[in-house]
């Protein structure tokens, strides 16, 4: 497997078509990543911190209208 140093140096000699290729990969798989973390932490109760400061500030009439 190459190492950081390596990869860094042949995306580095890309043309750019293919390096926007590239960044674009890289762009979609951290939003799946991302996608895949807020799923599993709101199966695990790791956000209800949120909506109980969404339904505090609710309740308490400091939410704005959009």
């Amino acid at each position: 497997m190459p190492t950081v140093t390596e990869i860094k140096s042949a995306i580095e000699s890309l043309p750019d078509d293919e390096y926007i290729q590239l960044r674009k990969w890289f762009s979609e798989r951290d939003w799946e990543r991302w996608d895949r973390q807020i799923e599993i932490d709101s199966d695990t109760g790791a956000l209800d911190f949120l909506v109980k400061e969404a339904l505090d500030a609710k309740k308490a009439g400091k939410l704005k209208s959009l």
